[in-house]
């Protein structure tokens, strides 16, 4: 009796595989290999080209174009490389082609400035938050964390994006921007202070109403302990 493949565990050893097989691969003509580098990279694509955008929209149709322009294009990648760089960097142009491109996003990021100026944590101010009765909750958390990113300069938002999010070394980051690793770290320090910034004052403001005891409940409450007084007759 002939042994039953293991597919599973083909595709399995398949996804494990290191970005150069893939690509070898795929210029051997095997189309299963875009499934798994799309995989692989489509969370930090969507990150870094919404980073730039700041629609989700707008930034899954920046990953398409970078996609076809990056597999079109793929005998201009020379390996031994950093795919995910490489990719990245593809990603990045294209979402600021789109932005420069589209007249919507001219009034959403004024122009760049100089890094000793730009998002100077005593002049950037968050704006003030929805709701802060349930800051605690996983759901709510990641949206304040986002609104705090998409406040970020466009410069701090994509480095931010790629170090503390992404969780991309420095080095890294240099080959998926193409900026000095100065810059990187001057950049990411002063992103994450304006982010412990607009966090700080949401969770300050959050802080008044933590563990609060109002409303429905404390009505409960109190019936309940004069439903109990009454019947022991200590209110009388």
């Amino acid at each position: 009796m002939l042994p039953v493949p293991d597919i599973h565990g083909a595709r399995r050893g398949a996804q494990e595989l290191p970005d150069e097989t893939l690509i070898v691969r795929l210029r051997a003509g095997d189309a299963g290999a875009y499934e798994i580098l799309l995989r692989r990279y489509n969370r930090r694509l969507f990150r870094v080209t919404r980073s730039i955008l700041r629609d989700d929209d707008d930034a899954q149709d920046a990953m398409l174009e970078a996609y076809v322009r990056a597999f079109t294009n793929l005998g201009d990648f020379r390996a031994p490389g950093n795919f995910g760089a490489w990719l990245t960097r593809i990603a990045v142009n294209e979402a600021l082609m789109k932005k420069r491109s589209d007249k919507r996003f001219a009034p959403r990021d004024a122009a760049p400035r100089h890094d000793e100026d730009e998002g100077d944590a005593r002049t950037q101010r968050p704006a003030p938050g929805a709701g802060t009765e349930d800051l605690a909750a996983n759901g709510e958390l990641r949206r304040l964390i986002e609104a705090a990113v998409d406040r970020l300069p466009e410069g701090f938002r994509t480095v931010f994006v790629l170090r503390a999010i992404e969780q991309l070394s420095v080095e890294e980051t240099v080959g998926c921007l193409g900026i000095p690793a100065a810059t990187v770290k001057t950049r990411f320090h002063r992103a994450r202070g304006l982010m412990q910034q607009a966090l700080t004052r949401h969770i300050d403001a959050a802080g008044l109403t933590a563990f609060d005891f109002a409303g429905a409940r404390c009505d409960r409450m109190v019936a309940t302990v004069l439903a109990r007084l009454m019947s022991s007759g200590t209110s009388q």
